[in-house]
């Protein structure tokens, strides 16, 4: 189902992010699939072991966790081209990473027929796909939900529309949560090719829910911005501590959004908490 197609059916509305939030796949997925891609793509197995740590670090244990792939990608090659080794149209990549109002393999595919001769874009393009290629060798063990999350899915669904609000590949936001049964109590999927988290979000908002009656759960600082610029309420559900978060979500914070006592004081603890838990 689309924005377009998708209509309003309960009064709250719960989004939740995927990757790092409601499936334990973040971390393996950066680990084996993305800087290794890298690494391969752009011949950089010289300075892997230097290389590969500052990918996960800027993909999962900072405040630049979750952000786009591509975005990653521009922030990492440009620590590698001062760092290690020059890399060839740089700036071509900056400036579609920097303009475009969808990073996602189909709108890069349309930059490359704008701009051919930029042999970034099409590495980049390249990676991306490899990557998403790795991701489906995944063993099947690598890829389940945190524990509780498809609970909390569940409790809420009960009085709240569910929409998946990520900027993961669709293909496999779909196959990992039909899989394991939670694609059945969601109301929709917004993926890499919808657009931003935050576009996503304003988009559903104009579908009639009342902005104090949206939750954004997730565990990026991405996914907060993406609700705070929309004026709705963020859930963190914090990095090594997601069952536990999930289960503050059924015990507290879904009633919380439920009887209007999520603003204000629940609401700076649980960005604080947040916040302490990625730079500490």
């Amino acid at each position: 189902m689309s924005l377009t197609e998708f209509t309003k059916k309960k009064e709250f509305l719960v989004c939740v992010d995927s990757d790092g939030c409601a499936m334990d796949t973040m971390d393996i997925k950066h680990i084996r699939c993305f800087g290794p891609c890298m690494v391969k793509e752009w011949a950089l197995s010289a300075w892997e072991k230097d290389i590969l740590p500052r990918w996960n670090e800027i993909n999962l244990y900072s405040m630049t966790r979750g952000i786009n792939r591509f975005k990653a990608l521009y922030i990492a090659l440009c620590e590698i081209n001062e760092k290690y080794s020059k890399i060839e149209n740089l700036e071509g990549l900056k400036a579609w990473v920097e303009s475009s109002d969808e990073l996602s393999n189909s709108s890069l595919k349309r930059e490359i027929e704008k701009s051919p001769e930029c042999i970034c874009l099409k590495k980049a393009l390249s990676w991306s796909e490899s990557v998403n290629e790795e991701i489906k060798k995944l063993p099947e063990s690598a890829k389940k939900p945190f524990e509780m999350c498809k609970q909390a899915l569940i409790f809420a669904h009960e009085r709240a529309d569910i929409a998946i609000v990520s900027s993961a590949n669709r293909d496999a936001v779909l196959e990992e949560w039909k899989k394991f049964g939670l694609l059945e109590h969601t109301d929709i999927v917004l993926s890499q090719d919808a657009g931003s988290k935050a576009f996503c979000i304003a988009e559903l908002i104009k579908k009639g829910y009342d902005k104090d009656k949206i939750v954004m759960c997730g565990d990026a600082p991405g996914d907060k911005d993406a609700a705070l610029k929309n004026g709705v309420f963020f859930f963190p559900i914090l990095v090594k501590k997601e069952k536990k978060s999930w289960q503050e979500f059924i015990n507290t914070g879904f009633e919380k959004l439920v009887c209007g006592d999520f603003e204000g004081k629940y609401q700076i603890e649980k960005i604080n908490e947040f916040i302490n838990n990625l730079t500490k």
